[in-house]
């Protein structure tokens, strides 16, 4: 998928597939390539990236038709924008909390080059552009989608009020965070996180805009899916490494711990 079509997948309900990828690796694309997903998640909030290797990730992901889409390292607009110029399809705003974040993020990603004044004349309803100008931003930055991260309690309690602007494309939930602000850590099959994943679900598709949970665990996400969930996002590059790993040299050892080890006495060093 290109960032228009992603868009559109995730507005129309259609189910879009994405993993989180934190490999620099040139060949690492390749293999990404053959899990056949629709998008790539790269971080840059809890990983240290730095601007350049971002765009290339980005440049080539998209060469693969994989729609790269990047969390920036907080809900700032320009630093948004500055993504989008280095080559991502979308961004994702961390710790989205309240529609004036959204309208600025929306600003940045819907409206880009405008800024200043006319930008916010714009984002206030105050008067409207120029027929010329207003189809030139619209064809310009119709490939650009802006998911924003729901994973606080102020954030659900504002949620009718920023899915009401017409600016995201996807609400990501955030599981780890939402658990900590609900004061439930971890706990995610505790009826509370488990309501507010299904009401986040519920308000984000009747608003026809995609919802998803960045997840480690199958389970969860296929119960969350059957709820009306849209975007698989599953796991990450370093999660899977990590799990897949563990469970090997788990049973590589148990298998060979009682075998005595074989060692020759004539080799010195």
């Amino acid at each position: 998928m290109n960032g228009q079509q992603l868009i559109q997948a995730l507005r129309s309900g259609q189910r879009v597939y994405g993993s989180a990828m934190y490999s620099p690796s040139p060949i690492w694309a390749r293999v990404v390539k053959n899990l056949d997903l629709d998008m790539v998640f790269i971080d840059t909030e809890h990983t240290p990236q730095d601007r350049s290797a971002i765009s290339w990730l980005c440049q080539c992901y998209a060469a693969l038709d994989l729609a790269p889409v990047v969390r920036i390292p907080e809900p700032d607009p320009y630093l948004a924008q500055m993504t989008l110029d280095g080559g991502a399809h979308g961004i994702i705003a961390p710790y989205v909390e309240s529609p004036v974040q959204v309208i600025e993020l929306g600003g940045a990603v819907k409206f880009a080059p405008l800024k200043g004044e006319k930008l916010r004349a714009a984002l206030a309803g105050e008067g409207e552009l120029e027929p010329e100008l207003a189809a030139y931003l619209a064809q310009r930055n119709a490939h650009k989608a802006l998911f924003i991260n729901i994973e606080s309690v102020p954030a659900l309690e504002n949620l009718d009020d920023i899915l009401r602007l017409p600016y995201v494309d996807c609400v990501l939930v955030g599981p780890h965070d939402l658990s900590c602000s609900l004061g439930l850590p971890e706990q995610y099959d505790h009826p509370d996180f488990q309501a507010a994943i299904l009401t986040i679900i519920r308000k984000s598709r009747a608003a026809s805009v995609g919802v998803g949970i960045h997840h480690n665990f199958a389970h969860h996400e296929i119960e969350w899916v059957k709820a009306g969930a849209n975007l698989v996002m599953h796991s990450s590059d370093i999660s899977a490494f990590n799990r897949a790993l563990t469970v090997e040299f788990k049973q590589i050892r148990a298998a060979i711990d009682d075998i005595g080890a074989i060692v020759d006495e004539d080799v010195h060093f």
